[in-house]
């Protein structure tokens, strides 16, 4: 039975990968940070992990059962990240750390820990990103950024590993179903207040942070993609599945960027000229 990874299963595109890998007959190892999604995760037949992924000493404790009780991992799914919203320098530092802390710095940190099962089984790295690390958005700076660096690790990372037969796949998400949305807004409000520059587009910043369930795709569907890229017999370098992720990239590589700039800037209220 082949054994799978995937971090961040409590709900959404982890909670869907979770469910798609084990349908097909995957021994999933599914993780969360919270007891009781790790136990309700126990409770369906998962072998639920809590773990938070920037803890290099479980991480290390993981490894090493994974290698005890399967001697290798065919497939681990970086999934686990959060969106941070609000205008860059409303964040600042801290808040740019936190998000690359869980989106960024995780997935060296998980992969490097897992390298040894990985490469006895000659396994499979999916790295999940977005479109939004493509075509940028004001108001996600942060959230943007983070993502356009996990394609650039996703590129280092296949080259790197190719020597041990570990293969690296990057997904690109556009809108998919999930409590991201709820999420994000639920980050931007910590950063909307009366003191920001910005308050008076506090309308905008709601809007950008509502914008991935615009038409969403179900995170079902979604994972069935996924599945299906990961058990082909050519697993593609870069899977894009979900409304918009092939329209968005298309169009921030085709449009001028001036106008592809002002047509978003007006979207999310930033025509308006602020003293």
């Amino acid at each position: 039975m082949p054994v799978a990874l995937i971090t961040g299963c409590s709900s959404g595109i982890g909670r869907a990968l979770a469910d798609a890998f084990k349908s097909a007959g995957y021994e999933v190892w599914a993780s969360a940070r919270k007891a009781e999604d790790v136990a309700a995760l126990s409770a369906i037949g998962f072998t639920a992990v809590q773990l938070d992924v920037n803890d290099n000493a479980a991480l290390e404790q993981l490894a090493e059962r994974i290698n005890q009780q399967h001697g290798g991992l065919d497939v681990l799914i970086n999934n686990a990240g959060y969106g941070a919203m609000g205008p860059l320098l409303d964040g600042g530092v801290p808040a740019m750390q936190r998000q690359f802390e869980t989106n960024v710095f995780s997935i060296v940190g998980v992969t490097r820990a897992l390298f040894p099962v990985l490469r006895r089984a000659k396994g499979l790295v999916v790295n999940i990103g977005s479109v939004s690390g493509v075509l940028v958005t004001p108001f996600a700076g942060a959230y943007c950024a983070s993502k356009a660096a996990v394609h650039a690790l996703s590129d280092a990372l296949r080259m790197e590993l190719a020597p041990f037969g570990i293969r690296v796949m990057e997904v690109q998400p556009g809108a998919i179903q999930s409590s991201f949305a709820k999420n994000a807004g639920h980050e931007a409000e910590q950063l909307i207040n009366e003191q920001s520059p910005w308050f008076p587009l506090r309308e905008g910043i709601r809007a950008r942070a509502k914008a991935s369930q615009e038409h969403p795709t179900p995170a079902a569907d979604f994972a069935a993609v996924v599945l299906r890229a990961v058990q082909s017999k050519n697993t593609p370098r870069l899977l894009r599945a979900g409304n918009g992720s092939s329209t968005l990239p298309l169009l921030a590589a085709l449009m001028p960027t001036a106008l592809l700039q002002h047509i978003i800037s007006r979207k999310f209220g930033l025509s308006k000229k602020l003293n």
